[in-house]
């Protein structure tokens, strides 16, 4: 086949090309090797995040754009605007804003309603169980782990402190709540990349999801119920809530289950979130307009670096990076389910490397898409087993910004008295290695997907 020849839609003859990798070591050297630099040699607090992402995958593209001289200039230039052309890109593009605007408008007030209102009617012993099922709604609703930490952790702290229970064991129980959420929510960025790059729609994929996430939610919430019991509780903190604050959160949740276009749920939502954010005096007319652009704002990084894994990943493509990875997956991975295991290690990885679940979901897609028509794995499927890996990897990262952004809460409520670190807090993430447990099995019994 010759070059010029080459199509995005046309890659069956493209020969493997490992050299065509080199952009995306290229980007994990410089992303990886900062990260660790500016975290743990120079204590820079949040150092994997003052990494500029954007900038990192700038640099691979440079390098991708100077490979194979068989291509001139121009025509890589139309392979990547063919790529970040892509329906699926830009649909994601899209919810990426409508999910960014619903958050904004509701930030945080309105989701520790749901933690106080609970404690404020359950028994002590079930303090940390509440912890866990609250931030499992709160991030289901709002579609973000980080955020939903951010806001239910130091509530936690403050049940430590009155219940007795330990730090570690609240913030863990904390944290395993957040990404059963996100990994289920429908405005997840996870979820919206998943869905988008392997072409399933949401309901699709929450069914799968639901059923792998869901035993080890049980199981969880049952260890950490024991644990609890071996405490003798105390007093539960309490605090002001609004109740009329979840209703955007109910609407959207129960609309999104009915099976209605996305875009429809969101704009619904974002509306009543902002005739009850202002109606009930939470937002001022001028406030709820700087919300908006507080969320949009919020998700510019993200759609970046959509758009430029996409350019990244079409030049991978063509010059063959893709094709090689392919052929060494084949040799270790023969048949239908090794294929679903090799998915999940393939964008756990890329979370390993990137630190970014999101990321690394958008980078491992057009491989994860590819493997799901060769070993005959459903798009809903992938999209599930892409979000799920992603999931437990990121749940469990020291490094992670769902941990960092725990221990900085930690630190905040107590800077004198407080030691704790990831790995004090790690031996707690109960949900995390179940669902690890939980989606193994589900791949060693679930059916081969039939020939269409």
């Amino acid at each position: 086949m010759e070059n010029e020849s080459i199509s995005l839609d046309n890659l069956e003859n493209i020969k493997g090309n490992p050299k065509a990798l080199l952009p995306t070591l290229i980007f994990l050297v410089l992303y990886l090797g900062m990260g660790i630099t500016f975290e743990y040699i120079l204590k820079i607090p949040m150092g994997f995040y003052n990494i500029p992402i954007v900038g990192a995958f700038l640099v691979a593209i440079f390098v991708a754009c100077i490979q194979n001289r068989k291509l001139n200039f121009d025509k890589k230039m139309n392979i990547m605007a063919g790529a970040i052309g892509d329906r699926n890109i830009f649909l994601m593009i899209l919810i990426f804003l409508c999910a960014g605007i619903f958050a904004g408008i509701l930030g945080r007030s309105s989701a520790s309603a749901a933690a106080y209102f609970l404690l404020d009617f359950i028994p002590a012993q079930f303090a940390v169980v509440v912890l866990f099922v609250v931030a499992a709604f709160v991030s289901t609703a709002m579609g973000t782990s980080v955020g939903t930490i951010a806001v239910v952790t130091p509530i936690a702290i403050e049940v430590a402190g009155t219940a007795g229970f330990s730090v570690p064991f609240c913030v863990a129980s904390v944290i395993g709540g957040a990404m059963f959420g996100d990994n289920l929510s429908f405005i997840s960025d996870t979820t919206i990349a998943a869905t988008s790059t392997q072409g399933c729609a949401m309901k699709d994929k929450f069914r799968v999801n639901f059923w792998i996430a869901l035993p080890a939610a049980i199981v969880a919430i049952v260890i950490i119920t024991a644990i609890s019991f071996a405490t003798d509780a105390k007093e539960i903190v309490s605090g002001n809530y609004n109740l009329i604050q979840l209703i955007p959160y109910i609407l959207v949740l129960a609309l999104a289950l009915t099976g209605i276009n996305v875009f429809m749920v969101l704009i619904i939502g974002i509306f009543a979130a902002s005739i009850i954010m202002v109606g009930s005096g939470e937002l001022t007319s001028i406030g709820l307009i700087s919300h908006i652009g507080n969320g949009i704002s919020g998700m510019y990084e993200t759609i970046m670096v959509a758009v430029l894994v996409s350019a990244l990943c079409g030049l991978i493509r063509i010059h063959g990076g893709f094709a090689a990875l392919l052929d060494f997956i084949h040799k270790v991975f023969k048949g239908h389910r090794s294929g679903q295991l090799g998915m999940g290690l393939l964008v756990s990885a890329m979370d390993i490397a990137t630190a970014n679940n999101t990321v690394a979901i958008v980078m491992a897609a057009p491989i994860a898409k590819q493997m799901g028509n060769e070993y005959r794995i459903s798009p809903q499927k992938s999209a599930s087993l892409l979000d799920i890996f992603g999931c437990i990897v990121q749940g469990i990262l020291p490094y992670g910004a769902q941990m960092l952004v725990a221990l900085s809460a930690i630190t905040a409520a107590a800077p004198e008295g407080s030691n704790t670190n990831a790995f004090d807090i790690i031996p707690y993430m109960f949900y995390p290695f179940l669902l690890l447990v939980s989606v193994l099995i589900f791949i060693a019994v679930s059916p081969k997907r039939k020939k269409a």
